[in-house]
């Protein structure tokens, strides 16, 4: 009898541990003219199953603990198995006691050559090369993974982002565009994980944490002193300004955050704002509009 529980829990839980991804995977195909042919179908369903499917940790992930994110994959030209392309992947995570999810991965990849047939194997290896589509899903996947870590805990998404490091490396070898080492001005996959592992953007990675586990997290329970803290955080910002002035990183953070922000200083109990005002203003200029709506 005992035996037979044991295999039971066993066999139980392998169920109750899911992937760590719910990933809605899209392929639009309208610039080619020809989006209603199947192979952007097929593409789209292995894409789809390949991203929600694979154990890309060691972690076990229970389903609700399951990342929401995306993959909007734009088909802008295709020659046989040769496809022209670029993607943007966004995730957010979820916010303690409350219904509301928050953006924290916003990249839109310009860079998304690759070679595809229709119904191949969709293979992941953590140590070699298979193709550039699978390079850039994966890439893409240990970001997401990463960033989100960063938002629970200080450091958090230090592994993940090692495997997207090690994707970019080894993927140098395709010889297609995003993997290259940094030019100046690039905004590049390279560009992204390079920076993101590097001391020199350490405010990026404190940043993730302070605005999300000690900002957001909190302001169910007390919404002014979480709104301090955010303040705080993105003062942070001023200090990696002033050490590289409109840095990419920095963009990809307001991509992700900008309307939320806005929100956030725009309704509720007031802090003072005029420094952050003042500060959002100059390290994310593209966004000054939003900042102008800033009330409280």
């Amino acid at each position: 009898m005992r035996k037979f529980l044991t295999y039971f829990i066993l066999f139980f839980s392998s169920f109750v541990f899911a992937q760590e991804l719910n990933c809605n995977v899209v392929v639009i195909a309208q610039q080619t003219g020809n989006e209603n042919v199947q192979v952007f179908k097929t593409l789209e369903k292995q894409l789809k199953e390949f991203v929600n499917n694979t154990r890309w940790t060691k972690r076990p992930f229970e389903f609700q603990e399951r990342i929401d994110c995306s993959m909007i994959i734009n088909i802008e030209n295709y020659d046989s198995d040769t496809f022209q392309a670029s993607i943007q992947v966004q995730s957010a995570r979820p916010i303690y006691n409350s219904t509301y999810a928050s953006t924290v991965y916003n990249f839109n990849d310009k860079d998304f050559n690759f070679k595809y047939l229709e119904y191949q194997n969709l293979n992941f290896s953590p140590t070699q090369f298979e193709s550039n589509l699978i390079s850039v899903i994966a890439f893409h996947v240990y970001m997401i993974l990463g960033v989100d870590a960063d938002t629970f805990e200080l450091y958090g998404g230090d592994q993940y982002y090692e495997q997207a490091r090690d994707i970019a490396n080894y993927s140098q070898q395709g010889n297609v565009a995003g993997w290259a080492a940094p030019k100046g001005g690039d905004q590049t996959r390279r560009v992204l994980i390079d920076n993101v592992l590097s001391k020199t953007y350490n405010e990026y990675r404190t940043t993730l944490y302070n605005y999300h586990r000690l900002g957001l997290d909190v302001m169910s329970s007390d919404s002014k002193e979480g709104k301090a803290t955010i303040t705080l955080a993105l003062l942070d910002f001023e200090t990696l300004h002033k050490r590289r002035p409109n840095s990419f990183l920095v963009r990809t953070f307001f991509d992700a955050k900008s309307d939320e922000i806005s929100d956030i200083f725009s309704a509720g109990p007031s802090v003072k704002i005029t420094e952050l005002v003042s500060v959002l203003n100059k390290v994310a200029p593209m966004h000054s509009k939003k900042w102008s709506t800033i009330k409280f």
